[in-house]
């Protein structure tokens, strides 16, 4: 499998709707409201913001970030700390160029995240993935296999694909291993918004005492991905170093959508946004679930429920999730396959739904609709040629 996926070369995203992974509920977004503000904002633009060229981004927004982190994930960070980057991606990126050097041992999560395999892979670092269970990824076999890993990037409040969270022992054990080598964690805070069965869990940075933690958020689901706004926080003693990348990459974030997104937070828009959109969600999720186990009963294992805007569902290990993707795509269902997730020839079959743009009018049918492709799908080549 090649380390440099093209997504848009994949039919299962080339569509919106039923299971479409990283799509939000768009309908129930307060367009008005943003409309307003991004008038406001285009009409009378502020002189300061107009001339501003701060690498980390807006000051009013980068307090609003702050404090937002600060009362819902527990982060530890003031607005010095605080970098504004266009999505998660750029923040990977500033992130390898900062810390690791060509050739450099990484440790990532097995399945995992493939965009964040192509930034490592362009940055020359040497992947070693980790299994991921119940419990996030296995820490101990991680520190055991490969003792001179330079940095540990990891998803634990709501891991990609599998949706597990990660445990309190093996974050701990993470940040003492991360104390102990001089090594760096990276935690991407993917999805964390929105847990449905729980308290939503606080994330890794809060409990770290010895700065060796780099976190990265994004708007681009709770609100919109064409967005393209996310943020880093910073330990002080690497400010300056992100600050110099950041220059010489492309000097300063873009300012109007700061500005309007500082508003948005600011006069409580976006708290209620995500207190509707979690009662939305856990809806579609209940619903999901509960068609999921109706038409497959236990031929399919149902992973990731507690949290997110997906679940993942494993397949027979003679199935082929690609083929059936392909064929589901012709029938409007855009099923994200779980096999290019892995980067070992050891995988498992399965596909990521997600529910976040699928309405509960539609969940059933395409449920049912899925359920008839798995059905009618043949057996994967490599299952076929095992039985020989």
């Amino acid at each position: 499998m090649s380390l440099y996926p093209r997504p848009e070369s994949e039919i299962h995203n080339r569509g919106w709707g039923a299971f479409g992974v990283h799509q939000p509920a768009l309908d129930d977004f307060p367009f008005q409201v943003w409309s307003n503000l991004v008038a406001r904002h285009s009409r009378n633009p502020q002189a300061s913001v107009l001339h501003n060229v701060s690498r980390l981004g807006s000051r009013r927004f980068r307090e609003e970030i702050s404090s937002y982190l600060r009362t819902a994930r527990a982060v530890k960070c003031d607005p010095s700390q605080i970098m504004v980057v266009s999505g998660s991606q750029q923040a990977l990126d500033i992130t390898t160029r900062v810390l690791l050097d060509r050739g450099d041992p990484v440790l990532i999560e097995e399945p995992g995240y493939a965009l964040e395999r192509t930034v490592l892979t362009a940055a020359g670092c040497r992947l070693n993935p980790v299994p991921v269970d119940q419990e996030g990824m296995d820490v101990a076999l991680g520190i055991r296999r490969y003792p001179t890993a330079r940095a540990a990037f990891v998803t634990p409040s709501h891991q990609f694909p599998l949706g597990s969270t990660m445990s309190a022992a093996r974050r701990l054990l993470l940040l003492n291993w991360a104390q102990k080598s001089g090594s760096w964690i990276v935690e991407d805070d993917y999805d964390s918004e929105y847990r449905f069965d729980a308290q939503p869990i606080a994330s890794l940075q809060g409990l770290d005492v010895n700065e060796r933690v780099i976190y990265i958020g994004t708007f681009s689901k709770v609100l919109f991905p064409s967005l393209r706004i996310g943020y880093l926080v910073i330990p002080r003693d690497l400010i300056e170093r992100f600050c110099s990348v950041r220059y010489a990459m492309d000097i300063f974030p873009p300012y109007l959508f700061q500005e309007v997104l500082a508003d948005f937070m600011g006069q409580g828009h976006f708290g209620r946004h995500i207190r509707k959109m979690r009662q939305i969600y856990g809806s579609r999720r209940a619903l999901l679930i509960e068609s999921m186990q109706k038409e497959f009963g236990d031929r399919l294992e149902i992973l990731g429920t507690a949290s997110g805007m997906h679940v993942t569902v494993t397949l027979p290990s003679d199935s082929d999730d690609r083929e059936i993707a392909d064929r589901a795509a012709r029938e409007r269902l855009w099923l994200w396959p779980l096999s290019p997730c892995y980067v070992r020839k050891e995988r498992k079959q399965g596909f990521v739904l997600g529910y976040g743009s699928t309405p509960e009018s539609q969940i059933q049918a395409a449920v049912r609709c899925f359920r008839s492709i798995v059905d009618t799908s043949p057996k994967s080549n490599s299952a076929v040629e095992s039985e020989r």
